[in-house]
């Protein structure tokens, strides 16, 4: 039995209120509050983006490595905390907590299996989670054809870097948001 099948289990349990909340009249306030936090954080980093690539794709490689992580350190206040996570990581600091860890196990092998979903972090957090799936315009920085130029940056900044090789509409990893229960 693998790691993930220990998991499934559990993982459903704990969904298994918020399931039941959402299929009635009255639907649990995580599940709405989940989207609702990481709305201005996808949306702040999807302008960045945008405006990175209008300057060349080595712009945008800046506007990931320096915008993002200072939009979600801005956004996470009053007990929220956001991000994104892979598990094909460019920069190491973006690891997720490690609730996101058996999401993105599951959808990397999984990937039409991978959804928007509730986490229970205990009695008084939830955790949510969103799947990113690759853009056409981030086959620049992540495709599997990069520019020299791209590729040098890139180098230079993450020799470690996994984030390169895919394809357009494939599972790149999540946006994560944790959150108290009670805002």
């Amino acid at each position: 039995m693998t790691g993930m099948s220990k998991l499934t289990g559990p993982l459903i349990l704990a969904l298994l209120p918020l399931a039941v909340a959402l299929a009635t009249d009255n639907p649990d306030p995580a599940a709405t509050r989940g989207p609702g936090l990481l709305q201005p954080f996808k949306q702040s980093l999807k302008t960045a983006l945008q405006q990175g690539l209008a300057e060349g794709p080595v712009a945008a490689i800046d506007a990931c490595r320096v915008e993002a992580p200072e939009l979600a350190a801005r956004l996470s206040r009053d007990g929220v905390r956001m991000g994104r996570a892979s598990h094909r990581l460019r920069n190491a600091a973006n690891r997720g907590p490690a609730w996101v860890t058996p999401l993105l196990e599951r959808y990397s092998t999984e990937p039409a299996q991978a959804e928007s979903v509730i986490i229970s972090l205990g009695t008084e957090r939830a955790g949510y989670v969103e799947p990113i799936y690759l853009q056409t315009q981030c086959l620049a920085c992540h495709g599997k054809s990069l520019a020299p130029a791209v590729a040098t940056q890139l180098q230079a900044l993450y020799p470690n870097d996994q984030a390169t090789g895919f394809e357009a509409g494939e599972f790149r990893g999540v946006f994560w948001v944790e959150f108290p229960l009670d805002p």
